[in-house]
């Protein structure tokens, strides 16, 4: 028998009078008990233990060991990552092999189911071989009072002081250890006891409680363990890192092995011929490292990680896991949930397959994509064409091919980026909330001059002046339903104008369009009238944010604010309340399903009134094989950044190409065509196998009537404001905003 942990070295100075002192205390009761009856030995041990169970400190009674938490795939089971301070996971006694549990009773205390969980007999033994010397060190403590002391040193409520002073080599100490092993004895099972022990125990290699051993050492759950295995973890406590076969001495854990056989053999737990059939088996290790953190994902997956760290980064703003960010973070790394995550594994692949189709994982640019389903706000998937690592780059590669940035969500050091036109959706649910309807007519120019005032290139006689990417194809009379098909800039600036450009911001705020440029902060909280671009897609933004901005709108209206958990469950098996959607509605039912009618018209479908004759992502209707899907395109100003967006009513999903790292390295018209097929693609794995769904038509009030006279444009008198839209490129207000 030895003390949990101790080490076969020789005893040090203190240690020896640690012993001399505690066997003058004990001499007197040693030799008094020695010769008594078993029965009357255990009577008098529970007697003479100076405590109680209801005076125990409660981490004993109800043990708060640190152990890991699991972050699964919606399916429930596709390991992402774990998070530990200390590899633990508790395990019933039930689902740990008998012979592990005979075998570490063999091991490490025998008397075991004779004694009050201090047992005299063995002390007094393992005292005298101390003060004589000449060996190796015994420890006399049974598997009760190590587990006292492993409680104790371990309990995350104390405090580092009180943790220490849990192994104090004193006598005081020793006899609480002993008064709270009685205690226990007396109002625990010796099951309970030893299922305890088992969950708690070191065994090296970074493994805590039998769960983590057996995986560590043998990939393989506790309760498919054999006999020869069972014997080499029940021999790896005395010594875990002396003796653990990985990074210590194989030979010498063989030998502990062939000691624990032999005493089971002395137990009557196995035969002779059992024992020696176990020493013959060779060691057979199957080492597996448990991940911990987002860095450490499962192989072949490090793309999980940027998921992975928005998840933690949710986590860290939970309160019911702490009043603190410090405490929310100790509690993912302790506190033993189980999460189900919001990633659909099937979504990931092809969004991660088509992010690097489109870009290479060496390339400078790249395409972040996310999936988000409507009416929840789950996040199903977050792909780019980078590995989630802390690894070097190559000098001068700031982001690639390794990064934690979060490149798909935002946050930190990333704003995001321009997401072009795909910002006209804005404009038009502000028109369509104001009482304009879809059949709105305006005779759509080449450019338009606006009341905005400014000089330079582009400006026309003073005034900002917008213009259309393909006059032969845009210019004329256009509705909502041809001017977001065709991708009108004439026409929602103009749009933008009648309904007010501060109405058209903050209809992209209720959808969860968040300004993280603090250029792009300040315009809206203060000057957002006259953001006159603002429907062009200048403010930055990311593809989380706009997938969910279009999600709102395939689930008519209700916004849910992105959410990347389906449950979490506690240690104790105690579901937390968190993760549940948190929706609300932000527009009416019937705007939504008007918007969500026009947006049909770029993806090459019709409207429900017919209005639809060309659009800017026609191929997406074909990718879907006619499934009703909706969406739009974007390019920003020199084509620094393509971007597409679409939905159903099962899933939304939004890729931006761009450089994160250099905004002036354009990526070009030519890539538009890729980025519309990655996400389509990833649109038709999410919507396999699922039931197709149709978009519900908006009212014939909201429709309006196509023959609606033509709205001609006017020029204002320039306006000698000082505060107007920003006419600088949006390069050049990229650039700004950083410096």
């Amino acid at each position: 028998m030895a003390i949990l942990g101790s080490m076969a070295a020789p005893r040090s100075p203190l240690s020896r009078l640690f012993t001399v002192l505690l066997a003058g205390v004990l001499a007197g009761l040693v030799l008094a008990v020695a010769a008594l009856p078993g029965n009357l030995l255990l009577g008098l041990t529970a007697r003479s233990a100076l405590g109680s169970y209801a005076a125990l400190p409660a981490s004993l009674k109800t043990p708060a060991t640190p152990q890991r938490s699991y972050l699964y795939a919606n399916d429930g089971k596709t390991l992402i990552t774990t998070f530990y301070d200390v590899n633990r996971t508790d395990v019933p006694l039930s689902e740990i092999a008998p012979v592990m549990r005979q075998a570490i009773v063999a091991a490490e205390d025998r008397r075991f189911y004779d004694h009050g969980g201090a047992d005299l007999r063995g002390l007094a033994r393992a005292l005298v071989a101390n003060v004589k010397g000449g060996g190796t060190e015994q420890g006399g403590s049974t598997l009760t009072m190590q587990y006292v002391r492993n409680v104790l040193k371990t309990d995350p409520t104390r405090t580092a002081e009180e943790r220490a002073a849990a192994t104090d080599p004193t006598v005081g100490r020793k006899i609480q250890e002993i008064r709270y092993a009685s205690a226990l004895d007396k109002s625990l099972g010796k099951d309970e006891i030893l299922d305890r022990y088992l969950n708690i125990a070191y065994f090296g290699s970074g493994a805590y409680g039998i769960a983590a051993a057996s995986q560590r050492y043998f990939g393989k759950p506790p309760a498919q363990l054999t006999l020869a295995e069972s014997a080499l973890l029940a021999g790896l406590v005395q010594s875990p890192d002396a003796y653990s076969p990985i990074s210590g001495d194989k030979d010498e854990a063989l030998a502990r092995r062939s000691y624990v056989l032999d005493s089971m053999v002395a137990t009557n737990a196995i035969t002779v011929a059992q024992a020696a059939q176990a020493k013959a088996e060779p060691l057979a290790l199957r080492p597996t490292a448990q991940p911990n953190g987002c860095t450490a994902v499962s192989q072949g997956h490090d793309d999980w990680g940027f998921f992975c760290d928005y998840l933690r980064q949710w986590w860290l703003t939970q309160p019911a896991f702490g009043a603190t960010v410090a405490e929310r973070e100790q509690a993912l790394r302790s506190g033993g949930y189980t999460v189900v995550t919001s990633l659909d594994p099937k979504i990931q692949a092809t969004a991660q397959q088509q992010a690097t189709k489109v870009y290479g994982y060496d390339n400078k640019r790249a395409l972040p994509i996310a999936a988000v389903q409507p009416g929840t706000g789950r996040v199903l998937a977050m792909a780019v064409n980078r590995h989630y690592s802390l690894a070097d780059n190559p000098g001068g590669q700031a982001n690639h091919p390794n990064t934690v940035n979060p490149l798909i969500s935002g946050g930190a050091s990333v704003d995001g980026y321009q997401a072009g036109s795909t910002f006209k959706l804005f404009t038009m649910l502000a028109a369509l909330e104001s009482g304009r309807t879809l059949s709105t007519g305006f005779d759509a120019p080449a450019k338009l001059p606006t009341r905005y005032a400014a000089e330079g290139p582009g400006s026309c006689d003073g005034h900002w002046c917008p213009a259309n990417a393909n006059p032969d194809w845009m210019d004329g009379y256009r509705m909502m339903w041809d001017g977001f098909g065709r991708s009108v800039n004439t026409y929602f600036v103009w749009l933008a104008e009648q309904v007010g450009q501060d109405k058209v911001v903050q209809m992209a705020q209720r959808l969860g369009i968040t300004f993280r440029a603090d250029s792009d902060a300040n315009f809206a909280k203060n000057n957002a009238a006259n953001w006159g671009s603002f429907t062009l897609g200048v403010a930055a933004t990311t593809p989380l944010d706009l997938a969910n901005a279009y999600a709102t709108v395939a689930a008519e209206g209700t916004y849910c604010t992105p959410v990347p958990v389906v449950s979490v469950t506690g240690a104790d098996g105690t579901k937390v309340p968190v993760g549940q959607p948190s929706c609300k509605r932000v527009l009416d039912a019937d705007v939504a399903r008007a918007a969500t009618d026009a947006a049909r018209c770029p993806v090459g479908q019709q409207s429900a009134f017919g209005q639809c004759n060309g659009g800017t992502a026609t191929g997406v209707n074909d990718i879907l094989d006619g499934r009703p899907v909706a969406g739009k395109t974007g390019s920003s100003e020199q084509n620094s950044t393509e971007t597409f967006v679409g939905f159903t009513p099962q899933v939304a999903v939004a890729g931006i190409a761009a450089n994160p790292d250099d905004p002036a390295d354009s990526v070009g018209s030519a890539v538009q065509t890729k980025v519309i097929d990655a996400v389509a693609r990833v649109i038709a794995t999410a919507v396999k196998g699922q039931p197709e769904k149709a978009f519900v038509a908006p009212s014939r009030e909201l429709a309006g009537d196509a023959r609606r006279p033509v709205e001609r444009p006017t020029v204002p008198e320039r306006r000698q404001d000082p505060t107007t839209d920003d006419p600088r490129s949006a390069l050049q207000r990229w650039l700004d905003r950083r410096g």
